[in-house]
């Protein structure tokens, strides 16, 4: 006879899910960051006060914040582990679909678990309940489901028999990673059921390295050995395989230039002789330079987003040849490029077998060379500072690499940061955190507890804009109660200076983006420091980029986040660096400024080359 457990399908759940392992003997879900509400207080609010440090549980701000914290988290730890994040019903859940779109695109596993609605309809409709006229079985959390990973519904308690191996399966599978949501009825979660002992045995749970088709190696080496100038364009897969080295070793061996995307910088030193910087829309010049003459594109783990590609204009040569190196065969294949399907490491070590000692010629490296000297150039500290002469967001960027270390990791998410760190930052191996595929306002104050979390020795110095620290701060309030340190530099140009730079490139007027051009009876002022000072955290404004570099080193002596303010000109782009991006100019009416933006949008777009 099947021995059994009595349990609420609450307390089977946050069971089950503390006896889920990684390899190295730890949980693979850590513990579960909670919002609580009518909808899962009773039933997963118990389950988890019951289960106590087994499973433990965090106390968020925002329900789209924690779960911010938690894609950092698995995002620092190369999808190892993982967090749950759970919420009422109606606002509280759908508070969190933009955090489980950010981790979709992202290719990040976070177990969302909001409440849902009655299964036995009895109270039907209860407060925060969204209906459906046309569909009895629709609630609010079918809005996780284009942006999941893996869906469920759990409105029966057996449904956990199958849906928790599934939910872990998925975000352990390295091609299909991503989000997963379990709709929890808020009765289900208190009703109880005998499960079966044998559910609760502790399980490993293996990411698994697949194996390429040695027909398709086959091909790749073919294709290398045929080019004559080839690039690698290295992506976050190389990262999320733990190939960093493989890929330097492979490039080293064959003598193959590489670059980084955004989700793959940090993967290899910025001084490592064959890394050429970043391509693409916020690329080096010696980067997209390769990039625009390669005739062989052999991208790793890369998903070929427009940034990376400069929407598909960067790619030059007539004569040029796309391969893709990818778990996914979805994005392997993409633009027609020649698929290699497996893992990054795996893959690689199978090509260089296949390529022998097969070598290019050397390669002149002055490019590089002249990238880093222009760099130093813009990023140099001002020669004098005022009110009137504000440093810019490069100068920001290099007070902070100027007293980074090697226990640095910088992060960001949106706004003129993501740009100006991807072309400027000089990284070292793991010291690069960016959000860009989703490119999140208010991922930065949240995302920097979770890499501190997941990473309690390193220095977290995370980059945000006025606008983003606006849009979503709460966390730090989290952040200092919990005692996790980081530094933030808050960047205040007083409006959204990014965008407005990027209105103005494709022709439009200053509008709605400054302050200064909004329809608003009174310019605000903003005290950020009484503001992350009111929350616990130690802040300060600094009037130069040499008072920057001094407080951030000091900020590393605390036990609580530091905010540093500083105000920047919102006018001055990098300087360097750069290309098209391709963001539709309207075609009839307007000014002229809009017929010269529409001039230059039609020659960038003659340049775009998707197909061959």
């Amino acid at each position: 006879m099947t021995k059994t457990v009595r349990l609420t399908a609450a307390q089977a759940m946050v069971k089950w899910l503390s006896l889920q392992m990684t390899e190295e003997g730890e949980r693979f879900i850590e513990g579960v960051w909670a919002i609580f509400g009518h909808g899962n207080v009773a039933g997963i609010g118990e389950a988890l006060h019951g289960i106590g440090d087994a499973l433990p549980t965090w106390r968020g701000q925002n329900e789209q914040t924690m779960a911010h914290a938690a894609i950092a988290y698995a995002k620092t730890l190369k999808r190892t582990r993982a967090h749950a994040v759970t919420s009422s019903i109606g606002p509280g859940a759908l508070n969190m679909v933009t955090a489980c779109a950010l981790a979709y695109v992202n290719r990040l596993p976070v177990l969302f678990i909001p409440g849902d609605v009655f299964a036995n309809r009895r109270p039907d409709p209860v407060l925060q309940q969204i209906e459906d006229m046309n569909d009895g079985t629709v609630s609010a959390n079918d809005c996780f489901r284009p942006v999941s990973a893996y869906f469920d519904r759990i409105s029966r308690p057996e449904h956990l028999l199958t849906c928790l191996p599934r939910a872990l399966a998925v975000m352990t599978d390295p091609a299909n990673c991503g989000p997963v949501t379990l709709g929890f009825s808020q009765d289900v979660q208190a009703e109880l059921y005998d499960y079966p002992e044998a559910f609760f045995k502790q399980k490993t749970w293996r990411i698994r390295r697949p194996e390429p088709d040695p027909r398709d190696v086959a091909d790749l080496a073919e294709a290398i050995r045929g080019a004559r100038k080839p690039v690698i364009i290295s992506g976050g897969g190389v990262i999320y395989s733990r190939a960093e080295a493989k890929l330097a070793a492979f490039a080293e061996l064959h003598n193959i230039p590489f670059v980084e995307t955004q989700a793959g910088k940090g993967a290899n030193g910025w001084d490592h002789p064959l890394n050429f910087g970043s391509p693409g829309v916020t690329g080096s010049e010696c980067a997209n330079a390769l990039c625009a003459d390669a005739d062989l594109i052999i991208g790793v783990g890369t998903r070929f987003q427009d940034f990376t590609t400069g929407s598909w204009a960067l790619f030059r040569n007539p004569s040029r040849r796309l391969a893709s190196i990818n778990l996914a065969g979805y994005d392997a294949m993409k633009h027609d490029a020649l698929p290699c399907v497996g893992d990054a490491k795996v893959t690689l070590e199978r090509l260089t077998a296949a390529l022998g000692p097969f070598r290019f010629a050397a390669i002149n490296g002055q490019s590089r060379l002249d990238w880093h000297a222009a760099v130093g150039r813009v990023t140099a500290a001002p020669a004098s500072e005022g009110p009137d002469n504000l440093p810019t967001d490069a100068q920001v960027i290099g007070a902070v690499q100027r007293v980074a270390t090697d226990n640095t990791v910088v992060m960001c998410a949106a706004g003129t940061m993501p740009g100006a760190l991807q072309v400027l930052w000089q990284s070292m191996p793991g010291g690069y955190h960016m959000e860009y595929g989703f490119s999140c306002m208010g991922y930065e104050v949240a995302g920097a507890m979770g890499i501190k979390l997941a990473l309690p020795d390193k220095e977290v110095i995370c980059f945000v804009g006025d606008g983003s620290y606006m849009m979503a701060n709460s966390e730090l309030a989290t952040a200092v109660t919990r005692r996790v340190p980081f530094t933030v530099v808050l960047t205040d140009n007083r409006g959204y200076g990014c965008i407005n730079r990027l209105q103005i490139e494709c022709g439009g007027a200053e509008f709605n983006n400054m302050y200064k051009d909004c329809n608003v009876e009174t310019q605000p002022e903003i005290d950020f420091v009484a503001h992350a000072a009111s929350m616990g955290a130690h802040a300060e404004k600094v009037a130069s980029i040499a008072e920057l570099q001094v407080r951030i080193v000091e900020a590393r002596n605390r036990d609580i986040p530091s905010v540093i303010v500083i105000d920047t000109d919102a006018v001055p782009a990098t300087g360097v660096g750069g290309h098209w991006w391709d963001v539709a100019v309207p075609q009839v009416g307007g000014p002229d400024r809009l017929e010269r933006a529409r001039a230059r949008y039609n020659e960038n777009a003659a340049h775009q080359r998707p197909f061959d």
